[in-house]
Protein backbone atom coordinates (compact mmCIF):
# COMPACT_ATOMS: atom_id res chain seq x y z
CA UNK A 1 0.00 0.00 0.00
CA UNK A 2 1.52 3.34 -1.06
CA UNK A 3 2.04 6.07 1.51
CA UNK A 4 -1.04 7.22 3.38
CA UNK A 5 -3.66 6.38 0.75
CA UNK A 6 -6.70 5.30 2.83
CA UNK A 7 -7.24 1.58 2.83
CA UNK A 8 -11.00 2.07 2.87
CA UNK A 9 -11.10 3.84 -0.51
CA UNK A 10 -9.01 1.14 -2.18
CA UNK A 11 -11.14 -1.58 -0.56
CA UNK A 12 -14.37 0.12 -1.66
CA UNK A 13 -13.18 0.32 -5.25
CA UNK A 14 -11.97 -3.27 -5.35
CA UNK A 15 -15.12 -4.49 -3.63
CA UNK A 16 -17.26 -2.95 -6.36
CA UNK A 17 -15.02 -4.26 -9.11
CA UNK A 18 -15.01 -7.77 -7.68
CA UNK A 19 -18.80 -7.72 -7.44
CA UNK A 20 -18.93 -7.00 -11.17
CA UNK A 21 -16.09 -9.12 -12.53
CA UNK A 22 -15.81 -12.92 -12.71
CA UNK A 23 -14.44 -14.73 -9.67
CA UNK A 24 -11.91 -16.69 -11.72
CA UNK A 25 -8.45 -15.11 -11.54
CA UNK A 26 -6.58 -13.50 -13.09
CA UNK A 27 -8.96 -11.12 -14.89
CA UNK A 28 -6.98 -9.78 -17.88
CA UNK A 29 -7.10 -6.20 -19.11
CA UNK A 30 -8.40 -7.10 -22.57
CA UNK A 31 -8.56 -10.45 -24.31
CA UNK A 32 -9.87 -11.45 -27.74
CA UNK A 33 -13.44 -12.71 -28.04
CA UNK A 34 -15.30 -15.17 -30.25
CA UNK A 35 -12.27 -16.53 -32.08
CA UNK A 36 -13.92 -19.94 -32.57
CA UNK A 37 -16.11 -18.45 -35.32
CA UNK A 38 -12.95 -18.06 -37.43
CA UNK A 39 -12.16 -21.78 -37.50
CA UNK A 40 -13.89 -22.56 -40.81
CA UNK A 41 -12.15 -19.63 -42.51
CA UNK A 42 -8.75 -20.64 -41.16
CA UNK A 43 -9.31 -24.28 -42.15
CA UNK A 44 -10.21 -23.12 -45.65
CA UNK A 45 -6.89 -21.28 -45.87
CA UNK A 46 -4.96 -24.29 -44.64
CA UNK A 47 -6.79 -26.70 -46.94
CA UNK A 48 -6.36 -24.47 -49.98
CA UNK A 49 -2.77 -23.46 -49.28
CA UNK A 50 -3.60 -19.73 -49.57
CA UNK A 51 -1.91 -18.68 -46.35
CA UNK A 52 0.40 -15.86 -47.35
CA UNK A 53 -0.14 -12.21 -48.39
CA UNK A 54 -2.49 -12.84 -51.32
CA UNK A 55 -5.90 -14.42 -51.08
CA UNK A 56 -9.66 -14.05 -51.01
CA UNK A 57 -9.78 -13.31 -47.28
CA UNK A 58 -7.40 -10.35 -47.60
CA UNK A 59 -9.69 -8.89 -50.25
CA UNK A 60 -12.82 -9.62 -48.20
CA UNK A 61 -11.31 -8.12 -45.05
CA UNK A 62 -10.34 -4.93 -46.87
CA UNK A 63 -13.82 -4.63 -48.40
CA UNK A 64 -15.44 -5.21 -45.02
CA UNK A 65 -13.35 -2.51 -43.33
CA UNK A 66 -14.10 -0.06 -46.10
CA UNK A 67 -17.84 -0.76 -45.99
CA UNK A 68 -18.08 -0.61 -42.20
CA UNK A 69 -16.09 2.59 -41.68
CA UNK A 70 -17.32 4.42 -44.78
CA UNK A 71 -13.96 6.21 -44.93
CA UNK A 72 -12.78 4.82 -48.26
CA UNK A 73 -10.47 2.04 -49.47
CA UNK A 74 -8.67 -0.05 -46.86
CA UNK A 75 -5.23 -1.62 -47.23
CA UNK A 76 -4.49 -4.47 -44.82
CA UNK A 77 -0.96 -4.76 -43.40
CA UNK A 78 0.93 -6.80 -40.82
CA UNK A 79 0.37 -4.56 -37.78
CA UNK A 80 -0.64 -1.09 -36.65
CA UNK A 81 2.94 0.17 -36.51
CA UNK A 82 3.46 -0.78 -40.15
CA UNK A 83 0.18 0.95 -41.01
CA UNK A 84 1.31 4.15 -39.30
CA UNK A 85 4.74 3.99 -40.94
CA UNK A 86 3.06 3.72 -44.33
CA UNK A 87 0.82 6.69 -43.44
CA UNK A 88 3.90 8.78 -42.70
CA UNK A 89 5.46 7.80 -46.01
CA UNK A 90 2.25 8.71 -47.87
CA UNK A 91 2.27 12.09 -46.06
CA UNK A 92 5.76 12.68 -47.50
CA UNK A 93 7.47 12.85 -44.12
CA UNK A 94 11.22 12.88 -44.73
CA UNK A 95 14.33 12.56 -42.52
CA UNK A 96 14.82 15.66 -40.42
CA UNK A 97 11.14 16.66 -40.45
CA UNK A 98 9.29 17.14 -37.19
CA UNK A 99 6.01 15.33 -36.62
CA UNK A 100 3.57 16.58 -33.99
CA UNK A 101 1.98 13.87 -31.85
CA UNK A 102 0.68 13.48 -28.30
CA UNK A 103 3.04 12.50 -25.52
CA UNK A 104 0.23 10.47 -23.92
CA UNK A 105 0.08 7.56 -26.32
CA UNK A 106 1.55 4.12 -26.86
CA UNK A 107 5.20 4.22 -27.93
CA UNK A 108 4.19 2.71 -31.28
CA UNK A 109 2.96 6.15 -32.37
CA UNK A 110 6.41 7.74 -32.04
CA UNK A 111 8.67 4.85 -33.06
CA UNK A 112 7.83 4.90 -36.79
CA UNK A 113 8.58 8.64 -36.85
CA UNK A 114 12.01 8.09 -35.32
CA UNK A 115 12.71 4.99 -37.41
CA UNK A 116 12.39 6.99 -40.63
CA UNK A 117 14.77 9.68 -39.39
CA UNK A 118 12.12 12.24 -38.50
CA UNK A 119 11.72 13.90 -35.08
CA UNK A 120 8.73 13.40 -32.74
CA UNK A 121 7.47 16.73 -31.37
CA UNK A 122 5.18 16.17 -28.40
CA UNK A 123 1.97 18.14 -27.76
CA UNK A 124 -0.56 18.10 -24.95
CA UNK A 125 -3.81 16.22 -24.47
CA UNK A 126 -7.26 17.44 -23.48
CA UNK A 127 -9.41 16.38 -20.52
CA UNK A 128 -12.53 16.04 -22.67
CA UNK A 129 -11.23 13.57 -25.27
CA UNK A 130 -7.84 12.34 -23.96
CA UNK A 131 -6.54 13.20 -27.45
CA UNK A 132 -4.62 16.19 -28.78
CA UNK A 133 -6.04 19.45 -27.40
CA UNK A 134 -6.71 21.76 -30.38
CA UNK A 135 -6.55 24.96 -28.33
CA UNK A 136 -3.25 24.02 -26.70
CA UNK A 137 -1.89 22.94 -30.10
CA UNK A 138 -2.89 26.23 -31.73
CA UNK A 139 -1.28 28.21 -28.92
CA UNK A 140 1.93 26.17 -29.18
CA UNK A 141 2.14 26.62 -32.95
CA UNK A 142 1.49 30.34 -32.60
CA UNK A 143 4.56 30.47 -30.37
CA UNK A 144 6.99 28.23 -32.27
CA UNK A 145 5.54 27.80 -35.77
CA UNK A 146 6.49 29.85 -38.80
CA UNK A 147 4.56 29.59 -42.05
CA UNK A 148 6.84 29.83 -45.05
CA UNK A 149 6.00 29.16 -48.71
CA UNK A 150 3.07 26.90 -47.89
CA UNK A 151 4.89 24.92 -45.21
CA UNK A 152 5.41 25.17 -41.46
CA UNK A 153 8.78 25.45 -39.73
CA UNK A 154 9.83 25.35 -36.10
CA UNK A 155 11.47 28.72 -35.55
CA UNK A 156 13.42 27.29 -32.59
CA UNK A 157 14.98 24.32 -34.38
CA UNK A 158 14.76 25.43 -38.00
CA UNK A 159 13.23 22.09 -38.99
CA UNK A 160 10.13 21.66 -41.11
CA UNK A 161 7.04 20.53 -39.18
CA UNK A 162 5.51 18.22 -41.73
CA UNK A 163 2.61 16.41 -40.10
CA UNK A 164 0.26 16.11 -37.14
CA UNK A 165 -0.60 12.62 -35.89
CA UNK A 166 -3.79 12.58 -33.80
CA UNK A 167 -4.37 9.52 -31.61
CA UNK A 168 -7.91 8.46 -30.66
CA UNK A 169 -6.89 7.44 -27.16
CA UNK A 170 -8.67 4.40 -25.65
CA UNK A 171 -11.10 4.57 -28.58
CA UNK A 172 -12.43 8.11 -27.98
CA UNK A 173 -12.34 10.24 -31.14
CA UNK A 174 -10.49 13.52 -30.73
CA UNK A 175 -11.98 16.90 -31.68
CA UNK A 176 -11.15 16.39 -35.34
CA UNK A 177 -13.00 19.38 -36.82
CA UNK A 178 -10.96 21.77 -34.67
CA UNK A 179 -7.74 19.83 -35.27
CA UNK A 180 -8.36 19.81 -39.01
CA UNK A 181 -8.63 23.61 -38.91
CA UNK A 182 -5.33 23.93 -37.03
CA UNK A 183 -3.59 21.53 -39.41
CA UNK A 184 -4.86 23.42 -42.46
CA UNK A 185 -3.91 26.78 -40.93
CA UNK A 186 -0.31 25.63 -40.49
CA UNK A 187 -0.04 23.56 -43.72
CA UNK A 188 0.34 20.27 -41.84
CA UNK A 189 -0.45 16.84 -43.20
CA UNK A 190 -3.05 15.27 -40.90
CA UNK A 191 -2.84 11.59 -39.94
CA UNK A 192 -5.18 9.73 -37.57
CA UNK A 193 -3.75 6.97 -35.41
CA UNK A 194 -7.03 5.10 -34.97
CA UNK A 195 -5.34 1.91 -33.75
CA UNK A 196 -7.73 1.77 -30.78
CA UNK A 197 -10.79 3.24 -32.48
CA UNK A 198 -12.43 0.73 -34.81
CA UNK A 199 -16.15 1.19 -34.18
CA UNK A 200 -15.81 4.74 -32.80
CA UNK A 201 -17.70 7.64 -34.35
CA UNK A 202 -17.83 11.41 -33.95
CA UNK A 203 -20.59 13.53 -35.50
CA UNK A 204 -21.74 10.37 -37.29
CA UNK A 205 -18.38 9.81 -39.00
CA UNK A 206 -16.03 6.94 -38.27
CA UNK A 207 -12.54 7.56 -36.94
CA UNK A 208 -10.26 8.20 -39.89
CA UNK A 209 -12.77 10.31 -41.82
CA UNK A 210 -11.04 13.66 -41.22
CA UNK A 211 -7.56 12.94 -42.62
CA UNK A 212 -5.88 11.86 -45.83
CA UNK A 213 -4.67 8.63 -44.23
CA UNK A 214 -5.30 6.79 -40.96
CA UNK A 215 -4.09 3.63 -39.27
CA UNK A 216 -5.95 0.79 -37.54
CA UNK A 217 -4.62 -2.07 -35.42
CA UNK A 218 -5.87 -5.63 -34.97
CA UNK A 219 -3.47 -6.78 -32.27
CA UNK A 220 -4.75 -9.41 -29.87
CA UNK A 221 -5.92 -6.76 -27.39
CA UNK A 222 -7.96 -4.67 -29.82
CA UNK A 223 -11.74 -4.58 -30.50
CA UNK A 224 -11.30 -7.25 -33.16
CA UNK A 225 -8.11 -9.14 -33.85
CA UNK A 226 -6.28 -10.88 -36.66
CA UNK A 227 -3.57 -12.05 -34.25
CA UNK A 228 -1.28 -9.34 -35.53
CA UNK A 229 -2.46 -6.99 -38.21
CA UNK A 230 -3.37 -3.46 -39.12
CA UNK A 231 -4.80 -1.42 -41.96
CA UNK A 232 -4.65 1.96 -43.63
CA UNK A 233 -7.83 3.86 -44.44
CA UNK A 234 -7.98 6.67 -46.95
CA UNK A 235 -10.74 8.45 -48.89
CA UNK A 236 -8.38 8.60 -51.88
CA UNK A 237 -8.31 5.73 -54.36
CA UNK A 238 -4.99 7.11 -55.62
CA UNK A 239 -3.42 7.02 -52.15
CA UNK A 240 -4.87 3.55 -51.54
CA UNK A 241 -3.26 2.27 -54.73
CA UNK A 242 0.08 3.80 -53.73
CA UNK A 243 -0.25 2.34 -50.23
CA UNK A 244 -0.89 -1.14 -51.62
CA UNK A 245 2.06 -0.77 -54.01
CA UNK A 246 4.48 0.41 -51.30
CA UNK A 247 3.39 -2.25 -48.82
CA UNK A 248 3.87 -4.97 -51.45
CA UNK A 249 7.59 -4.23 -52.07
CA UNK A 250 6.68 -1.84 -54.92
CA UNK A 251 6.60 -4.79 -57.31
CA UNK A 252 5.44 -3.89 -60.80
CA UNK A 253 2.68 -6.11 -62.23
CA UNK A 254 4.09 -8.76 -64.57
CA UNK A 255 3.45 -12.41 -65.30
CA UNK A 256 6.94 -13.48 -64.21
CA UNK A 257 9.42 -10.59 -63.82
CA UNK A 258 10.56 -9.22 -60.45
CA UNK A 259 10.81 -5.51 -61.18
CA UNK A 260 10.37 -2.88 -58.46
CA UNK A 261 10.26 0.90 -58.85
CA UNK A 262 10.83 2.16 -55.29
CA UNK A 263 12.35 1.35 -51.93
CA UNK A 264 9.33 -0.23 -50.24
CA UNK A 265 8.13 -2.68 -47.60
CA UNK A 266 6.91 -6.25 -47.27
CA UNK A 267 3.96 -5.24 -45.07
CA UNK A 268 0.96 -7.04 -46.54
CA UNK A 269 -1.34 -8.97 -44.18
CA UNK A 270 -1.27 -12.76 -44.67
CA UNK A 271 -4.47 -14.40 -45.90
CA UNK A 272 -4.43 -16.65 -42.83
CA UNK A 273 -4.67 -13.62 -40.51
CA UNK A 274 -7.26 -11.98 -42.72
CA UNK A 275 -9.41 -15.11 -42.44
CA UNK A 276 -9.63 -14.47 -38.70
CA UNK A 277 -10.37 -10.81 -39.38
CA UNK A 278 -13.29 -11.58 -41.69
CA UNK A 279 -14.94 -13.69 -38.98
CA UNK A 280 -14.22 -11.05 -36.35
CA UNK A 281 -15.76 -8.29 -38.48
CA UNK A 282 -18.99 -10.29 -38.61
CA UNK A 283 -19.06 -10.11 -34.79
CA UNK A 284 -18.11 -6.44 -34.50
CA UNK A 285 -21.58 -5.03 -33.80
CA UNK A 286 -22.25 -7.49 -30.97
CA UNK A 287 -18.77 -6.93 -29.51
CA UNK A 288 -19.32 -3.17 -29.49
CA UNK A 289 -22.71 -3.59 -27.85
CA UNK A 290 -21.17 -5.78 -25.14
CA UNK A 291 -18.44 -3.22 -24.49
CA UNK A 292 -20.99 -0.41 -24.15
CA UNK A 293 -22.88 -2.61 -21.70
CA UNK A 294 -19.70 -3.16 -19.68
CA UNK A 295 -19.00 0.60 -19.59
CA UNK A 296 -22.53 1.17 -18.31
CA UNK A 297 -22.05 -1.51 -15.65
CA UNK A 298 -18.87 0.18 -14.46
CA UNK A 299 -20.66 3.53 -14.24
CA UNK A 300 -23.44 2.04 -12.11
CA UNK A 301 -21.06 0.07 -9.91
CA UNK A 302 -18.76 3.01 -9.15
CA UNK A 303 -21.28 5.87 -9.19
CA UNK A 304 -21.32 6.41 -5.42
CA UNK A 305 -17.53 6.54 -4.99
CA UNK A 306 -17.25 10.32 -4.96
CA UNK A 307 -13.44 10.39 -4.95
CA UNK A 308 -13.33 8.83 -8.44
CA UNK A 309 -14.01 9.91 -11.99
CA UNK A 310 -14.92 7.28 -14.58
CA UNK A 311 -14.08 8.76 -17.96
CA UNK A 312 -17.15 9.06 -20.22
CA UNK A 313 -17.25 9.28 -23.99
CA UNK A 314 -16.93 12.88 -25.27
CA UNK A 315 -19.91 14.87 -26.49
CA UNK A 316 -21.02 14.08 -30.06
CA UNK A 317 -19.15 10.76 -29.89
CA UNK A 318 -20.13 7.13 -29.90
CA UNK A 319 -17.01 5.42 -28.61
CA UNK A 320 -16.06 1.77 -28.77
CA UNK A 321 -14.99 1.87 -25.08
CA UNK A 322 -11.85 -0.07 -25.91
CA UNK A 323 -10.51 0.43 -22.38
CA UNK A 324 -12.53 1.89 -19.50
CA UNK A 325 -10.56 4.57 -17.66
CA UNK A 326 -10.75 5.35 -13.96
CA UNK A 327 -9.20 8.62 -12.77
CA UNK A 328 -7.88 8.43 -9.22
CA UNK A 329 -7.27 11.52 -7.04
CA UNK A 330 -3.48 11.38 -7.57
CA UNK A 331 -0.57 9.06 -8.25
CA UNK A 332 -0.36 7.83 -4.67
CA UNK A 333 -3.93 6.55 -4.83
CA UNK A 334 -3.33 5.21 -8.34
CA UNK A 335 -0.33 3.13 -7.30
CA UNK A 336 -2.09 1.88 -4.17
CA UNK A 337 -4.99 0.65 -6.29
CA UNK A 338 -2.70 -0.99 -8.85
CA UNK A 339 -0.71 -2.79 -6.14
CA UNK A 340 -3.81 -4.04 -4.34
CA UNK A 341 -5.61 -5.08 -7.53
CA UNK A 342 -2.58 -6.99 -8.82
CA UNK A 343 -2.34 -8.91 -5.54
CA UNK A 344 -5.99 -9.92 -5.97
CA UNK A 345 -5.67 -11.05 -9.59
CA UNK A 346 -7.27 -8.02 -11.26
CA UNK A 347 -4.92 -6.90 -14.04
CA UNK A 348 -5.57 -3.16 -13.94
CA UNK A 349 -2.99 -1.04 -15.74
CA UNK A 350 -1.84 2.59 -15.68
CA UNK A 351 -1.69 4.82 -18.74
CA UNK A 352 1.43 4.51 -20.86
CA UNK A 353 4.40 6.46 -19.51
CA UNK A 354 4.30 9.80 -21.40
CA UNK A 355 6.74 9.55 -24.27
CA UNK A 356 8.71 12.62 -23.29
CA UNK A 357 9.59 10.81 -20.05
CA UNK A 358 11.18 7.87 -21.90
CA UNK A 359 14.98 8.04 -22.28
CA UNK A 360 15.09 7.90 -26.09
CA UNK A 361 12.63 10.81 -26.41
CA UNK A 362 13.60 12.94 -23.41
CA UNK A 363 15.36 15.52 -25.61
CA UNK A 364 12.64 15.70 -28.27
CA UNK A 365 10.96 19.08 -28.86
CA UNK A 366 7.74 19.50 -26.94
CA UNK A 367 5.04 21.87 -25.81
CA UNK A 368 4.04 22.26 -22.18
CA UNK A 369 2.37 18.96 -21.22
CA UNK A 370 0.45 19.51 -17.96
CA UNK A 371 -2.69 17.56 -18.91
CA UNK A 372 -0.78 14.57 -20.31
CA UNK A 373 1.24 14.37 -17.10
CA UNK A 374 -1.86 14.72 -14.92
CA UNK A 375 -3.76 12.02 -16.79
CA UNK A 376 -0.78 9.69 -16.47
CA UNK A 377 -0.54 10.36 -12.73
CA UNK A 378 -4.23 9.59 -12.18
CA UNK A 379 -5.31 7.11 -14.84
CA UNK A 380 -6.08 3.41 -14.29
CA UNK A 381 -7.42 1.23 -17.10
CA UNK A 382 -9.99 -1.35 -16.00
CA UNK A 383 -10.52 -4.87 -17.41
CA UNK A 384 -12.50 -4.25 -20.60
CA UNK A 385 -12.90 -7.51 -22.53
CA UNK A 386 -16.23 -7.73 -24.32
CA UNK A 387 -16.90 -11.08 -22.65
CA UNK A 388 -16.97 -9.44 -19.19
CA UNK A 389 -20.25 -7.64 -19.93
CA UNK A 390 -22.14 -10.89 -20.17
CA UNK A 391 -21.02 -12.65 -16.97
CA UNK A 392 -22.64 -10.53 -14.22
CA UNK A 393 -26.08 -10.14 -15.77
CA UNK A 394 -26.35 -13.71 -17.00
CA UNK A 395 -25.59 -14.99 -13.49
CA UNK A 396 -28.04 -12.66 -11.70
Amino acid sequence: MAGSAPDDLIDRILGRLEALLPSERPVPLHEPARLAEAWENVKDCLDSGWVSSVGAYVDAFERGLSEYTGVGPAVAVVNGTAALHACLVLADVTPGDEVLLPSLTFVGTANPVAMMGAVPHFVDSGHETLGVDPSALAAHLAEIGERRAGECFNRRTGRRIRALVVVHVLGHVADMRALREVADDYHLKLIEDAAEALGSFRDGQHAGAWSDVSALSFNGNKIITTGGGGALLTPSTELAARAKHLTTTAKLPHAWAFDHDSVAFNYRLPNLNAAVGVAQLEQLSSLLAAKRQLASQYRRQLADVEELELFAEPADCRSNHWLNLLLMPDRQYRDALLDAATSRGLLLRPFWTPLHQLPMYSDAPRAALPVAEELFERGVCLPSSATLALAPESSS
